[in-house]
């Protein structure tokens, strides 16, 4: 994909004020009872209004029939015959495909199909609360309905960046603004609890339930895993980063730039909901090291991240900020980067969805960032629970989302 072009820079400097209170955002975030105990996830925000619904399952092997008769409740004055198409690829779990009239997709619908079992890792009913707050709030595209099956949204005109473009500085700095404009969404007073750690446990109770033990030989046991992320959360919980409401799995993919606009929007909202600042915004740090050939030498060096960072905060609390500031955040966010959920998806996606796990394969690297930013956490001897093995990584790849444009 080529590089796309620079994005135009504003004269005036950028920042962000608090919306007024939203009653879409008013709810707090509980914390879940443990899995064992039968607990489920925190609610999302409340919904502005119902979202349209129509009683059409859309078969996931033959999508087209079933897309067709859903552009025929939303777009009736489209002739059928006259519809064009396109298929989206790159997603393991979910899949995709664009209906639209004109070559230039100013009115498109997506049509986008659950992947099976995908139920396991989403909670469905909260993302679609998710994309409606973040529409109310001009961070999403329009979302046209649901269905049993999966949901029909607004084409998002752009293209979705790839790990050269997040670390130029030009797109870095429209990363950051948006970012923080999403952060800015507040619970109107209550106190919203992380979903991080119970995101964490449900996915370590899916490994041990779901996923056939012959797939796990190169990777340490879960009991193995289950101390680390213990040990990471006693000393992640003392760092004071703000619960904000964050987007929790911001893939290179999942950002559209829009160069004649000069901005970019994020999509898929899957995962969205309460979280530390510093987690969102490491875990986003995690995707300069490259996806498919993950190389740890491009983590964002201490200069880049100063400079995201401070955009970030300026944009966030709308005044200048110091540099102690911008520090204190720096260390809070290579901490959480030690914490990723990602590459334990793809192989939980693809069992739960019946695809090989040749698309979600195992492999050795540590879910670590670079050495060179270790300093700055604990010392180096720190990064693994007393008699344990370095956190191994699961599966690269799309980690079933799509890139779909």
């Amino acid at each position: 994909m080529a590089v796309p072009p620079s994005a135009p820079q504003p004269r005036a400097s950028f920042h962000l004020r608090r919306h007024t209170p939203c009653p879409q955002c008013s709810w707090g975030m509980e914390e879940k009872a443990a899995a064992s105990a039968g607990g489920r996830e925190p609610p999302g925000p409340q919904r502005a209004a119902a979202v349209a619904y129509f009683g059409i399952s859309v078969d996931p092997d033959d999508i087209l029939p079933g897309a067709l008769r859903l552009i025929q409740e939303l777009r009736p004055h489209w002739k059928p015959e006259q519809v064009r198409t396109k298929r989206f690829t790159d997603g393991i779990t979910n899949k995709l495909v664009a209906c639209y009239m004109e070559e230039d997709m100013q009115d498109c619908v997506l049509v986008r199909v659950y992947g099976e079992r995908t139920e396991l890792l989403v909670d469905r009913e909260n993302e679609v609360r998710n994309f409606q707050l973040l529409r109310a709030h001009g961070c999403a595209p329009k979302l046209y309905c649901t269905f049993q099956n999966g949901l029909c949204y607004e084409y998002m005109q752009g293209v979705a960046l790839g790990p050269e473009h997040i670390r130029e500085p030009r797109l870095f700095r429209l990363i950051a603004l948006e970012m923080a404009k999403i952060h800015t969404i507040h619970a109107n007073g209550s106190l919203p609890k992380p979903t991080l750690w119970y995101k964490m446990h449900n996915y370590f109770t899916l490994v041990k339930n779901e996923i056939n033990p012959s797939l796990s030989a190169d990777v340490p046991k879960v009991e193995v895993l289950e101390q680390e992320l213990a040990w990471l959360k006693e000393h992640l919980s003392q760092l004071e980063s703000p619960v904000v409401f964050c987007h929790n799995d911001l893939l290179c993919k999942n950002i559209i730039y829009d160069s004649t606009k000069g901005h970019v929007r994020f999509i898929d909202y899957e995962y969205a909901g309460y979280n530390y600042q510093a987690f969102d915004i490491g875990n986003h740090f995690n995707e300069f090291a490259g996806v498919n050939e993950v190389d740890y030498c491009l983590y964002p060096a201490r200069e880049t991240q100063l400079q995201w960072l401070h955009y970030y905060l300026q944009a966030q609390r709308g005044m200048a900020v110091t540099p102690r500031e911008v520090e204190r955040l720096y260390v809070q966010v290579n901490k959480f980067a030690l914490v990723r959920s990602d590459p334990i998806q793809p192989v939980l996606q693809g069992e739960a969805s019946g695809v090989s796990l040749g698309d979600a394969k195992v492999t050795s690297h540590p879910i670590l960032p670079h050495p060179s930013v270790w300093p700055n956490l604990f010392s180096r001897a720190q990064f693994c629970a007393p008699g344990s093995t370095p956190l191994a990584k699961v599966g690269e790849g799309t980690g079933g989302q799509e890139r779909e444009w």
